[in-house]
């Protein structure tokens, strides 16, 4: 064949690959199988192996990238992608109504009644921003932090769903004529498909993995030793953030377009118009979305898709609304970082039904003996789910759980799964109750009744009596030495469990009489080891007031709590550079000198007077201070402004550039204040990678939520933003 033969191939066969991928992810119409779509992928790539200079950048071939990239660069969005806030219930999604409707009274205009409103699958995916030129694909970025993203466009052109040229008048016609539908363009959208191929024009879309592939890709992974995913969403996430972008082709992502950019908005008077705008140009969209004529009849379909939801072949956590009227939307505004007219309208957490193969009860820091249901693995929000919590022996009451019962377990975004509901009508009568033991299952201790619990949250549980059972030794023993208090090294719960065993250790001071010669001698510890521990125990001898109150595992005293009780203590006089001295000065407060601390009420702050009261409590200070740990004077906060004044911060994630702490404190230089838990009083919750629970608490509520980059704007001077 010659060159120029070989260049008719090449024409033809991109040609019916691109027709096939139309048909296939657009209109949802496999004519030939997955196979021999490959096979013709093959013989492409083969012509054009051999004739290298006829490659093209949107050749199909051209998806699956080369060499791994060393790093994303950041796009600039040219419209910001913003959040939506969230609602949970009709109340709620009515009083989203009503709030557009007042603001649009007090700013002279009306909604029309029903109001226009179009609704759309929420995709548990990863938020893709498609810019073309020409009608070609020349960038695609993340969301990111709504202003900056990632580059991910190498990893995006490996989704056989996304387009790598937009479709034609001439190509969407003859789709038509071939499927023998009706005539898929009308004269008013030719100019819009036509000016997309003259100009620029960004879409944005949800990239996911379909359940099937995910379960596909973990039966493999299992096998192959490789990463198994906890859900689609990490997935696709995890997915497209590969600096190899042939990893990215071998997890077979998929893309629902749900919005076009265009230079003048108008152009599409309807959001329902951009979606099929979107399908036009060659972008599948969701075949579910639809246009909603008033607020009863989104009700109705959010109630029907929520029954279909678990036959979805992806994950979705709700319905997007949107105002459908493009003008509109526009007047309506931002407010925050959501736009008025769109909401996010999320089902419940997600629930499962399983069955509780037995209960056993475990023992922490505090005594608290907490039963926990061993289930039949089940899958809850796309996570496995093995155990779940039944809080106390209150609830086990309440809910009258047996072993062999079929059971309701929630979970909720990082929250330990729970057991709601036994399903009463599927006994068989081979079901066993559960008594709580009337003596600890660890140390054989008598157990008694207490009220006990975290900030705000208290309750009665069966606490273990004897202080110096293991299992609260131990417990105790791996908060001390974690990253908040302590934060000493190589100490994990297999070396606390291997050293408790030996003997070396007994309570937190002895973690400073370890001696190297005794660690090494163990089987698995070698000199260098031993060495290292040694070395960083000593090396944590000396700590800050709040992070020494932190390790003391005093009960409903986070982190919070301790700074809060450390800053008053400072501003009181307190020299507390020993423990002895702590003690000495704990020993003179009473619960209601406690009580002036913001931020600490009467629970807590009995809590705080008993723990510094109990004997054996007081024998560990004493034996800390004999051992040489000391306290030191915290760094002086650097008062920068007092532009937070009023403003109270809660952080959940890990941070990229900067540790907890040090976000913590550019709050505080800044005059603001920092909490562990969230409330309607919470100005900001920070979001970092791996958020938890406090995420699903602030959108429910509608507290702001930052990124990371949009905190460091908030809280760093102009000059080093920029660096």
């Amino acid at each position: 064949m010659t060159k120029r033969e070989a260049m008719e191939r090449i024409a033809a066969l991109r040609q019916e690959i691109d027709r096939l991928r139309y048909l296939y992810h657009v209109l949802d119409h496999a004519e030939i199988s997955d196979a021999a779509l490959d096979s013709l992928k093959h013989e492409l790539a083969q012509w054009e192996e051999r004739y290298p200079d006829l490659v093209t950048p949107d050749s199909p071939t051209q998806r699956v990238a080369g060499a791994p990239r060393p790093e994303f660069r950041q796009v600039t969005h040219r419209v910001p992608m913003i959040s939506l806030n969230d609602v949970f219930t009709e109340a709620e999604f009515r009083a989203w109504v009503e709030r557009m409707r007042n603001y649009a009274r007090q700013h002279g205009f009306v909604l029309p009644e029903p109001l226009p409103t179009y609704a759309e699958v929420k995709m548990d995916g990863l938020a893709i921003s498609l810019e073309y030129e020409h009608g070609t694909l020349v960038r695609a970025s993340t969301r990111g932090d709504g202003r900056v993203g990632e580059d991910v466009t190498e990893n995006i052109r490996t989704i056989d769903a996304i387009p790598l040229r937009l479709a034609t008048v001439d190509a969407i016609r003859r789709h038509a004529r071939e499927l023998r539908t009706e005539s898929a363009i009308v004269a008013e959208w030719e100019s819009l498909v036509a000016d997309a191929h003259r100009g620029a024009i960004e879409i944005r879309g949800e990239v996911f993995m379909a359940k099937r592939v995910l379960e596909e890709w973990n039966q493999r992974a299992a096998q192959t030793g490789e990463r198994v995913f906890a859900n689609p969403r990490n997935a696709a996430a995890g997915s497209i953030r590969q600096l190899d972008a042939r990893m990215t082709a071998l997890r077979k992502l998929s893309f629902f377009a749900y919005d076009v950019l265009l230079e003048q908005p108008e152009r599409c008077a309807r959001h329902e118009q951009a979606h099929a705008l979107a399908k036009l140009l060659g972008f599948p969209t969701n075949p579910l979305n639809r246009a909603c004529a008033g607020i009863d009849a989104v009700l109705a379909w959010h109630a029907a898709l929520g029954e279909q939801r678990p036959q979805l072949p992806y994950l979705t956590d709700g319905v997007v609304v949107n105002v459908d009227d493009t003008a509109l939307f526009h007047r309506l505004g931002v407010i925050g970082k959501a736009p008025r007219g769109a909401v996010a309208f999320k089902w419940p957490a997600e629930e499962a039904t399983t069955v509780v193969e037995s209960i056993q009860v475990q023992v922490g820091r505090t005594g608290a003996l907490t039963p926990v249901a061993l289930l039949r693995p089940v899958n809850v929000a796309g996570v496995m789910v093995t155990h779940a919590t039944l809080h106390n022996e209150d609830q086990i009451r309440r809910l009258d759980v047996r072993i062999g019962d079929t059971v309701i377990v929630r979970r909720a975004g990082d929250v330990i799964p729970e057991v709601v509901r036994v399903l009463e009508r599927l006994r068989t009568g081979k079901e066993r109750a559960f008594r709580m033991p009337t003596r600890c299952p660890v140390c054989a201790s008598a157990v008694e009744r207490r009220v006990v619990g975290t900030k705000g949250a208290s309750g009665a549980a069966l606490v273990c009596t004897n202080k110096r059972c293991y299992a609260q030794q131990r417990e105790r023993m791996l908060h001390f030495v974690r990253k908040a208090a302590f934060d000493i090294e190589g100490i994990g719960e297999k070396t606390v469990d291997r050293f408790f065993a030996e003997g070396l250790l007994s309570d937190p001071a002895s973690l400073f009489e370890l001696q190297q010669a005794d660690i090494a001698q163990l089987d698995r510890f070698g000199e260098k080891s031993a060495q290292h521990i040694v070395e960083r125990a000593h090396a944590r001898k000396e700590i800050t007031l709040s992070r020494f109150l932190i390790a003391l595992g005093i009960p409903m005293v986070g982190e919070e709590t301790a700074h809060d009780l450390a800053v008053w203590m400072q501003a009181h006089g307190a020299r507390c550079t020993t423990p002895l001295q702590l003690l000495e000065f704990m020993g003179t407060q009473t619960a209601e000198s406690l009580e002036d601390i913001p931020e600490i009420g009467p629970v807590v702050a009995g809590s705080i007077v008993q723990w510094f009261s109990d004997r054996e409590h007081r024998r560990i200070l004493e034996r800390l201070d004999a051992v040489g740990v000391r306290i030191a004077a915290p760094p002086q906060a650097r008062i920068v402004s007092r532009a937070l004044v009023g403003k109270t911060f809660v952080f959940t994630g890990e941070l990229s550039s900067l540790t907890r702490e040090e976000a913590k404190e550019l709050v505080r230089s800044h005059g603001g204040e920092v909490s562990e838990s969230v409330s309607r009083h919470t100005a900001y919750v920070v979001v970092g990678t791996d958020p938890g629970s406090k995420l699903q608490k602030a959108e429910s509520l509608g507290v702001a939520i930052l990124g990371e980059e949009e905190f460091l704007q908030l809280v760093r001077p102009p000059g080093e933003r920029e660096r």
